[in-house]
């Protein structure tokens, strides 16, 4: 039995009966979408999301929700960004590629992709001290 929450897809035959989709499945189609943009280090998840990967199971909707008002329906897309990337072009590019994503596999045209920006991951520093060696010579001098 379907849910009132499902979306349902333009038919031109309503003889044959209708499509409808869950807003989970075109959360995880967005998801995956935007996961994909160079820059994007990973999409936000709650805590049940972190739990469900300990135990290894993926949730590719993390980060995304999506919303409906009467016909139109919006995404709301949360991502963290990798550190030097130009914010404002990878968030048109999130966008761009949601909207088209969806389009492709669903024939859904969005209203609108408002893109947040959690946070910055900044690069991974390698150590300084080689743990292996701690009184190694740096410059000729002793340390």
């Amino acid at each position: 039995m379907a849910e009132d929450s499902n979306i349902i897809l333009a038919n031109s035959d309503s003889q044959t009966g209708t499509i409808e989709i869950a807003p989970e499945v075109v959360e995880v189609i967005a998801g995956i979408a935007a996961s994909q943009v160079d820059g994007v280090y990973s999409m936000r998840g709650s805590l049940a999301n972190s739990l469900n990967e300990l135990f290894g199971r993926k949730n590719r909707g993390k980060g995304v929700k999506i919303s409906r008002d009467g016909e139109n329906l919006r995404a709301e897309v949360y991502v963290f960004l990798n550190y030097g990337v130009a914010v404002p072009k990878v968030a048109l590019e999130i966008q761009e590629k949601v909207k088209q994503q969806l389009l492709f596999m669903t024939g859904l045209k969005l209203s609108s992709v408002d893109v947040y920006v959690q946070g910055v991951v900044p690069e991974k520093q390698t150590a300084a001290v080689d743990p292996d060696d701690l009184f190694a010579e740096e410059n000729g001098e002793k340390k």
